[in-house]
């Protein structure tokens, strides 16, 4: 019986990590993209974007099932829920950027890590690339919406609150993800937004 756990365990990290390594090759971020060549209030929104998508693929790439629920004290949240924080944050940023509210109430979405982590880098390449060409920003409101009507943010506060907040957690991320034992890739450098050979 031992040997059987011990076999289902290591086919199950062996599945887990062959499953992220696969759709590695087909998520944004692995390096930041090039820069526009000039400065708007739409391109510097996008490239913050473009730097936190770069700063999550990193932060949350090769986590392991130790490192999603690793936790740095009782109260505190394990790293898949600092996770699925984030999640939720580019889905606030996403829908500014496509002009629809966030609803109030809705049900939460059951996805694994692998599914959150692709779905938040394809939200947060999304966001950018509607940010890059556009002309007013004035447009771009943060709307949630509930039982007791809507209430509406100007892109001010997209910046800092979903857009910083977001940089905030994964920052928290590479921190525990180094607490657990599986420090961030050093060779991803976030001033270049590239990856040093």
């Amino acid at each position: 019986m031992k040997y059987k756990m011990t076999a289902i365990t290591i086919l199950f990290a062996l599945g887990f990590g062959f499953s992220q390594n696969e759709s590695e090759k087909d998520l944004p971020y692995f390096q930041i993209p090039d820069y526009p060549e000039e400065y708007t209030a739409g391109s510097v929104v996008s490239r913050m974007i473009d730097g936190l998508g770069f700063r999550y693929y990193w932060a949350t790439e090769g986590l392991t099932e130790q490192d999603l629920t690793y936790k740095p004290s009782e109260e505190g949240r394990e790293t898949i829920e600092t996770i699925e924080h984030i999640y939720g944050l580019s889905k606030t940023i996403i829908n500014a950027a496509k002009k629809i509210p966030n609803v109030r109430g809705t049900q939460k979405e059951e996805l694994s890590f692998a599914e959150m982590r692709k779905e938040t880098l394809l939200n947060l390449k999304n966001a950018s690339d509607i940010f890059k060409v556009a002309t007013d920003l004035n447009e771009y409101k943060m709307i949630f919406a509930g039982q007791n009507g809507a209430t509406e943010y100007p892109m001010w506060n997209q910046i800092n609150g979903p857009i910083a907040d977001a940089l905030w957690h994964c920052g928290q991320v590479v921190l525990m993800r180094r607490a657990s034992g599986n420090p961030f890739n050093g060779k991803a450098n976030v001033l270049t937004g590239k990856v040093r050979e």
